[in-house]
């Protein structure tokens, strides 16, 4: 009679519902998490627009049952029939009186500034805010930290540097929407072919998730000798 060869390691019971179980939060997590914060926006801005209408108009009052989307739906026919109008010889008008009503304010105008600025600089089909990832050395020379060229440096902030600056924003991680503001000189960055919403996915997962790279590899560097170093 022959003996039996041992059999290859199996799982025991316990591993292989583990197993399961995280293979199971891995497919599900992901898509309840994105239809749960779809579902945290949508009912945020319904809730906004419902408040600004009447109660005779809130589909509510007709229906028995409440249908999500209604107030993001209107909300975005809003704006779009707002941009018409501004489009004309009217809108502008209108546009222009607001505008000067709002910059005689003494606090009102430094914000409407700032907010008008922001908006038109992320907004602007030809801005190139945020639309680039760099590699900056930062906190201290030989640490990396990802960054979003966000501008040129410009005003007295680039005429008191002697070199040309560029604004780049460092965000943190897992809140990218908080970060810091450095001016670096543009020999000391390093421009990356990183698309902008991978690098965003590598600063919200603290660097879990790394996206494929298309750039090309280094060579190796060499190894200082010690006459060198001498």
């Amino acid at each position: 009679m022959t003996e039996k060869k041992p059999r290859a390691f199996q799982m025991s019971l316990g591993a292989r519902l583990r197993a399961y179980f995280f293979a199971g939060v891995l497919i599900t997590a992901p898509v309840s998490l994105t239809i749960y914060l779809a579902w945290l926006f949508i009912t945020f801005v319904d809730e906004r627009v419902f408040s600004l209408l009447p109660p005779q108009y809130h589909p509510e009052t007709y229906l028995r049952f409440s249908i999500p989307g209604i107030g993001l739906l209107l909300a975005i026919i809003g704006l779009t029939l707002i941009g018409a109008l501004t489009a004309g010889i009217l809108g502008r008008a209108v546009n222009l009186l607001l505008e000067g009503i709002l910059n005689r304010l003494p606090v009102i105008r430094s914000l409407y500034g700032a907010i008008k600025q922001i908006m038109e600089t992320v907004l602007a089909n030809k801005s190139a805010a945020f639309r680039e990832c760099v590699l900056i050395e930062y906190p201290r020379r030989g640490i990396w930290t990802l960054g979003f060229i966000t501008g040129r440096t410009k005003g007295e902030v680039q005429e008191r540097t002697a070199e040309e600056t560029i604004n780049v924003f460092v965000p943190t991680t897992p809140n990218p929407t908080s970060g810091f503001l450095l001016f670096v000189p543009e020999k000391d960055i390093i421009r990356l072919q990183m698309p902008i919403e991978d690098g965003l996915k590598l600063v919200v997962s603290g660097g879990i998730v790394t996206p494929p790279t298309s750039a090309p590899a280094l060579p190796p560097k060499e190894p200082v000798s010690q006459t060198s170093r001498s």
